[in-house]
């Protein structure tokens, strides 16, 4: 690895009060024209003055200070590698304030970052761009030169010169739009000053769009931008906007401090949204709902990213992180309320099940790894920052909060939060600053614990085990660490809410403690010993549990009888799943337990039953007895597939179609006849007209007839994803095409990845769907991503979407030698932020194939045994 010169934050003896910017982008040419005029203030005299600036081409730069002669800039050097510019001035600039003038021009870019391009079609078909911006982290330097660092914040004055025929769209409501002297063609459109803000918060919208409007109860505007002809799509984004808003003002008690938002669907969109303050932007799948032909997983996809980036209107933007140390304080904290205001908006989500599938269990997953990282890292060079936008800054950061708010009560939560967003509005804060003001409004010992969760990787394992004496249950627990190689000597401690419930009240914590002890003992008076005792009820302490054998068998009839609640249902078979992986229990335990939900009704706690089967499914296809599995899990799914049938009934709601699909594909894939054939039987009609099919079966449907399909079948999938007028159902199907299984059709499908039918940011989901779909397809696709390494590596330069890509390409292969060929592969083709990626990829890999050493054998003998008629 080439060592990383040491990372130096930028000089503050030139400090920006307000940026006057005005951009005049050519729509044609890629390129851009920009003219800076900033107040600064020089707090100590010196003759150079450095900025960020990436790509950028500076024509001319002057100071004048105030009230005195304009002094013309020497010259310019520019630091390429720590994306700085110095400009150098004949003589000292004297304390004081001045304007500091930059004539500079730039590239519209194809990399989705900083000031880009973004390719869309017109109704009729034309091919165009739009001009739009995605400065997070740290890419504003690409469309201006400016101090981008998020603690360096000034009020921005926003000029845009544009194609009269265009929208043109930044954070703040226009308040002037003029013919352009020079052209007519164009318009001069000027906005409002905002706020005090960081740069990264900075936003730029020209091209062409409709929109739907709406008010909140307060009385602001907000507005969702859709492409062209499409803006009945926006409506229920809207909806779920004009409540948030409001919502999110009674939470925090602070108002939204802006006159209008905006909501926009871009086309070309590396992440899935960005909280600019006031005018949010969107991948078209995160906002664009169609109410004949979006599924119910999109609307609650939608509702959720929705939530999350208007959190950040308060969380991230009113206040903001002092460094990208404390990245994960915005970003967990706003994947945690996206939760609690979808809950608001939509109880019959039941969203909190889902967030335990979705984010928590995801969470302990990666950090359980040796090369995890803790919440809190030590940010320096831009390149890192990229690393983090990863499930440890979401997901965990969004589990501890959880964790948290339910140890201090939601009272004093509120009271809390509202005490920190008045006292650093329009500054700059650290975690330490939000657990002071926790503190102060809880009298908990917020600090302590927390740091605990922050400032360390891992989380603990707890044992527990419990002894009956007479009506008094004695109850045991010893705290392990969850890593099995970390080394004995630097054990960390944890301080731990732990909550306990029994089968009396399930619902209900009988016993709260903290534990911060490796040992503890706890006593539960008059409980029988026919009474089962369940550890962290509602599944919300980080943490495992390894429960005693007499104790998870107690808990077993409370999975067949439902009196365990679903997340704890859930949790405990999860817990169990992991256990088995790390080795400290065998598989064959976790099959029983499986066994154990035929009754089973909800769809989260089969989503996730669903998912660790398909992670042993994938891990088995390296054995002969693949299809044994493939038996377990359809008898498994038969039952409930039996249930639910494949047609929805009067009054099922949102759950019962999230849980038809997920067991209809499970069942398709792993090759359940009469599922197999109802499924070409439908996709028959929906491909010659006749009945189309409604979309929440689209994507068990379409998976299964792929699985085993033919050539004809890609065929006719390729000729409906080009049909597809909707990006949702053009991302349907580029996710399922990877379940085709000849040889050559794989190939196919990865020729596709790269063609233009698919959009840059969408490739890595066809590529980790071929990767995903089967042992054949994992080496097919990690061939096709170091033939095209180039290309990729180029397409994504850096950002989060290469991280993705290794991860969905080589995380399931099982044979320890592929370790070692991913790790000599990026030790030639550095990927700088996707270093940690490949570690854990490498991690995984071992930990897969010693998993198959250990268990495959009990595994095979036990999905025999099974089969074999009791005598």
């Amino acid at each position: 690895m080439p060592e990383r010169r040491p990372f130096v934050r930028l000089p503050t003896d030139v400090y920006p009060v307000n940026y006057g910017l005005c951009l005049k982008p050519d729509l044609i040419d890629f390129t851009f024209e920009g003219k800076l005029e900033a107040a600064v203030e020089v707090r100590q005299g010196t003759n150079q003055i450095v900025m960020n600036c990436a790509d950028i081409d500076i024509i001319t730069a002057s100071f004048a200070p105030e009230g005195g002669e304009e002094i013309n800039a020497t010259g310019f050097n520019y630091q390429n590698e720590d994306e700085k510019v110095t400009l150098s001035f004949p003589s000292a600039l004297q304390k004081g304030l001045g304007t500091l003038k930059i004539d500079f021009v730039g590239e519209l870019n194809d990399k989705m970052k900083g000031f880009y391009r973004s390719k869309y079609a017109t109704p009729s078909g034309e091919i165009r761009y739009a001009a739009v911006t995605q400065f997070e982290a740290t890419d504003a330097r690409r469309a201006f030169p400016c101090w981008d660092e998020p603690a360096i914040k000034a009020t921005f004055d926003i000029t845009l010169i544009v194609p009269k025929d265009r929208v043109a769209l930044s954070n703040m409501n226009v308040i002037d739009r003029k013919p352009y002297p020079e052209d007519d063609s164009l318009v001069e459109v000027k906005f409002a000053t905002t706020p005090i803000m960081s740069t990264y918060l900075v936003a730029i919208v020209i091209g062409e769009y409709d929109f739907v409007e709406g008010q909140t109860s307060d009385g602001v505007t907000v507005r969702v931008y859709t492409p062209v002809g499409k803006a009945e799509q926006g409506k229920f984004a809207l909806e779920v906007a004009t409540k948030t808003l409001p919502f999110y003002k009674d939470y925090f008690s602070v108002p939204y401090p802006l006159p209008k938002i905006d909501l926009i669907a871009i086309a070309d969109f590396a992440a899935g949204a960005m909280e600019n303050w006031g005018l949010v932007t969107y991948r078209e799948t995160a906002l664009l709902i169609d109410p004949k032909n979006s599924c119910a997983s999109s609307r609650q996809w939608v509702a959720l990213v929705v939530g999350h980036e208007l959190a950040h209107q308060w969380f991230g933007n009113l206040v903001t992180m002092e460094w990208w140390t404390h990245l994960w304080l915005n970003e967990g904290f706003a994947s945690w309320i996206e939760y609690l205001c979808v809950d608001h908006c939509f109880p019959e989500y039941d969203i909190w099940t889902q967030f335990v599938s979705a984010d928590y269990t995801r969470a302990l997953d990666l950090d359980a790894l040796d090369n995890s990282h803790p919440i809190e890292v030590n940010v320096g060079h831009p390149s890192e920052v990229d690393e983090i936008f990863d499930a440890i800054s979401y997901s965990k950061g969004a589990s501890v909060i959880r964790m948290l708010h339910n140890y201090i009560g939601d009272e004093d939560f509120r009271k809390g939060m509202n005490a920190y967003l008045l006292k650093f509005q329009h500054k700059n804060a650290s975690t330490e600053d939000l657990w002071d003001c926790l503190e102060q409004a809880s009298g908990k010992p917020i600090a302590a614990v927390m740091n605990s969760w922050t400032k360390q990787m891992g989380f603990p394992i707890i044992v527990v085990d419990q002894e009956q004496e007479d009506s008094f249950c004695y109850c045991t627990l010893a705290v392990k660490n969850c890593s099995h190689a970390r080394h004995k000597h630097d054990c960390p401690s944890w301080m731990i809410p732990i909550s306990i419930c029994t089968s009396e009240d399930p619902s209900c914590s009988k016993i709260k403690v903290l534990l911060d002890q490796p040992e503890s003992a706890v006593t539960i008076p008059n409980l029988g010993p026919d009474k089962w005792v369940k550890i962290n009820p509602g599944t919300i302490g980080f943490y495992r549990i390894q429960y005693s054998s007499a104790m998870l068998e107690s808990l077993l009839p409370g999975i067949r009888d439902l009196t365990l609640l679903p997340v704890d249902r859930l949790g405990l078979q999860n817990d169990l799943f992991s256990l088995s992986r790390a080795g400290m229990i065998s598989t064959v335990e976790v099959l029983k337990l499986m066994e154990a939900f035929e009754n089973e009704p909800n769809y989260t706690v089969w989503s996730d039953l669903s998912c660790n089967l398909g992670v042993l499914s994938s891990l088995l296809s390296y054995t002969d007895f693949h299809e044994e599995i493939q038996e377990f899990i359809r008898n498994l799914f038969t039952p409930i597939g039996l249930k639910l049938g494949w047609d929805s009934k009067p009054g099922e709601g949102h759950l019962d179609a999230l849980l038809r699909g997920l067991v209809l594909g499970k069942l398709g894939k792993a090759g359940h006849k009469a599922t197999l054939d109802e499924a070409r039987r439908r996709f028959k009609q929906h491909v010659e007209g006749k009945q189309i099919l409604p979309a929440d079966l689209r994507s068990p449907v379409y998976l299964t007839v792929l699985k085993h399909g033919d050539s004809s079948t890609l065929d006719t999938m390729l000729k409906l994803h080009k049909q597809a007028d909707m990006q949702e159902e053009k991302n349907r199907i580029e996710r399922v095409l990877g379940a085709i299984s000849a040889p050559e059709l794989i190939q196919r499908v990865l020729t596709f990845a790269l063609s233009d039918e698919v959009r840059p940011q969408d490739t890595v989901s066809v590529i980790g769907g071929v990767a995903g779909s089967s042992k054949q397809g994992r080496k097919a696709a990690w061939k096709f991503v170091k033939d095209n390494w180039e290309e990729l590596h180029n397409r994504y330069q850096g950002g989060f979407l290469i991280s993705r890509l290794i991860k969905l390409t080589v995380d399931g292969f099982a044979i320890d030698k592929m370790a070692a060929e991913v790790k000599s592969f990026f030790e030639s083709h550095h990927a700088p932020a996707a270093e940690r990626t490949v570690q854990q990829c490498c991690e995984n890999i071992l930990l897969n194939a010693a998993w198959l050493k250990r268990d495959a054998e009990d595994i095979h003998q036990y999905l025999v045994q099974r089969k074999v008629p009791p005598v």
